[in-house]
């Protein structure tokens, strides 16, 4: 009672045919053949089968011990409980048992695999029994071909426990783990000889089966995963593989609400969500892309995944902080009584990536031997780009009214001082910061303006933070005297070449920069020698303009004096305004000398002298000792 060999694809399958189908009594009661009148009733799943002892205790190790294990000699009822594939397995193994005609397929070759196993189909009761025709397929047509097994495993659902107690999936995950690792050895060889024969640039080849394992439950997934781990696959398709997971598993997920209640409508997309985290853990995938983890945190965030699953993407992004944008840490809130965003989140990110960066410079000296305090470090450059990203960030949330203090100023203080060359973007964050609270108290905005290093801030930062009338007062004066230091070292630095303290303060400003942003001394005597030069010009340039706004504020203080000596002159008091006028046209003539070359400065500077002396001279001489001016 075999089956017919119709088929060409397996030697024991056939296609039911209209003369063998079998005809039902009634929707809960089916008969395989009306010429013999059944003799027993087989219950599977609440449906009823009128069928025959005979060919079923032929084929059936179960039934046939059932039938001779009860009392009753003319049994005629038996009810079949925990049938794996239920109804529709059994009729498939009932139709084997009457040599009926069908086909052997990837969507129901683990249903008669189970079920034959379920009712002890083995060849101890008739040769070629369904276990062997089911293991036949199952070797020659299914662990042979990577699309086959993955249809056949995709077919597992619902049959546990007994798939996997006989071993069916795992055989099924091992067929897909070595079918895939063959096929990119393959495609790998077949482009080197391409590449060679035809001299062109390599096409990327994307791995065909990378779509079709999303359509695997996630279990079976995370096990195909780990045995493509074992067997080599390229860890670049497997990355693939996982965010193309993600994206169909968790297409369409919508925000919960903390006011929500009743069960989670993401249960399904958490699991997935926690599993693929895991995965990624345990397996050491690194092969996936900053953006992925970002959005594998936002839906942690959004399904309420465990804590320990949020804690490990955001050590997977602290790792690579320098390479995010600002769109990634922007992260809404779950929290309404809260800020906008998710700052604790970023928070934790933050600590993560500067311990990375204290292990990474861990035991690094600087060559004297000292504490380089991270100026020289090889990760300093992340550190920059990452004090500058922190600032846009800051200057992002500061505008939401719900944004405690402490938590805005924890974040400040939590990267450290090399991690900014200038103040600018961290004063107008600051400053957005105490526009949108106006109800801060004084004490709280000195407290959050002294996070702000005056000595870093540039000349438009401080001439804005000098008219800013949010700042504290204290704040406005240390910029202002900064400021004053700044110009006075300037000087000190250009025309004396010493200084003492404003000379250091000149050499800190104008230190050359490395290729990274790092502030170094460690180079080239050419490229030190331009850089001196290059930072000398920027001081005499600087000082020029400042020297000309100080020469607009004279003049216009010496066209007010001589309107007053006019004045005087008018009234037959000219003495006092006119040595006035004397005298500010000696300095302003000074001032102006200190700019020409090295002897005309000091021609020019005795010439102001004598002038200056001529004119006081003839003062005393004019002076009338009868007339004194307040």
């Amino acid at each position: 009672m075999g089956l017919a060999s119709d088929s060409a694809g397996f030697p024991f399958s056939a296609k039911l045919s209209a003369a063998n189908s079998p005809r039902f009594c009634n929707p809960m009661s089916r008969r395989i053949f009306s010429d013999v009148a059944g003799d027993i009733t087989v219950s599977v799943d609440g449906q009823s089968f009128l069928l025959h002892k005979f060919p079923l205790v032929s084929r059936c190790g179960r039934i046939r011990r059932m039938v001779a294990e009860a009392k009753d000699p003319d049994l005629s009822k038996l009810e079949l409980v925990n049938v794996p594939g239920g109804a529709t397995a059994f009729e498939l193994a009932a139709k084997f048992c009457y040599g009926s005609n069908f086909e052997i397929t990837t969507a129901n070759v683990a249903h008669l695999r189970c079920i034959a196993e379920y009712l002890e189909m083995t060849e101890d009761y008739q040769e070629e029994n369904l276990i062997v025709r089911t293991e036949m397929y199952l070797n020659d047509l299914v662990v042979k071909n990577l699309e086959k097994s993955l249809q056949v495993l995709c077919a597992c659902e619902g049959l546990d426990p007994m798939v996997e107690e006989i071993g069916f999936v795992d055989r099924c995950v091992d067929a897909i783990a070595m079918n895939a690792s063959k096929e990119q050895l393959v495609s790998g060889l077949a482009h080197l000889e391409c590449d060679a024969g035809s001299g062109k640039l390599r096409m990327h080849c994307q791995d065909w089966w990378v779509e079709d394992l999303s359509a695997l439950r996630i279990d079976y997934y995370q096990r195909v995963i780990a045995a493509m781990r074992r067997s080599g696959v390229r860890p670049e398709s497997i990355g693939t593989s996982i965010v193309h997971y993600a994206q169909t598993a968790l297409k369409g997920i919508e925000r919960r609400h903390v006011w929500d209640s009743g069960p989670l409508v993401g249960d399904n997309q958490r699991v997935v969500v926690e599993t693929l985290i895991n995965l990624m853990a345990t397996e050491k995938i690194t092969a996936v892309t900053l953006s992925f983890l970002f959005g594998m945190l936002r839906m942690a965030i959004e399904v309420d995944a465990g804590l320990d699953y949020r804690i490990e993407v955001e050590k997977r992004i602290g790792l690579h902080l320098e390479m995010a944008s600002l769109d990634d840490l922007l992260i809404p809130s779950m929290q309404t009584s809260e800020s906008m965003f998710d700052v604790d989140t970023v928070h934790r990110i933050l600590v993560n990536f500067l311990q990375r960066i204290e292990e990474d410079d861990s035991g690094d000296l600087s060559p004297c031997g000292y504490e380089s305090d991270g100026l020289k470090s090889p990760s300093h450059g992340s550190v920059l780009k990452v004090g500058r990203l922190m600032d846009g960030y800051l200057a992002e949330i500061a505008p939401d009214p719900y944004l405690k203090l402490q938590k805005f100023m924890t974040l400040i203080e939590l990267l450290p001082d090399y991690a900014r060359i200038v103040d600018d973007g961290l004063y107008r964050a600051i400053d957005i910061y105490l526009k949108a609270h106006p109800s801060l108290m004084e004490s709280e905005c000195k407290k959050l303006c002294k996070l702000i290093d005056c000595q870093k801030l540039s000349q438009d930062a401080s001439s804005h933070a000098a008219q800013n009338d949010r700042l504290p007062m204290q704040m406005v004066v240390r910029v202002l005297y900064f400021e004053q230091l700044r110009l006075k070292s300037s000087f000190s630095g250009g025309h004396s070449g010493g200084g003492g303290e404003y000379c250091s303060f000149s050499q800190r400003i104008t230190m050359p920069i490395s290729g990274s942003g790092v502030p170094s001394s460690c180079v080239s005597p050419r490229a030190a020698g331009a850089a001196d030069s290059y930072a000398s010009l920027r001081r005499e340039n600087r000082e020029l303009k400042l020297e000309v706004s100080r020469m607009r504020v004279r003049l216009t203080e010496l066209e007010r004096e001589q309107g007053m000596m006019k004045q005087g002159m008018r009234d037959g008091r000219p003495g006092e305004h006119g040595r006035a006028f004397f005298a500010s046209i000696s300095r302003g003539i000074g001032r102006m000398a200190m700019f020409g070359p090295a002897g005309e400065r000091r021609k020019k500077s005795s010439r102001a002298t004598a002038s200056s002396q001529c004119s006081e001279g003839k003062s005393r001489r004019r002076k009338k000792p009868s007339v004194t001016y307040a």
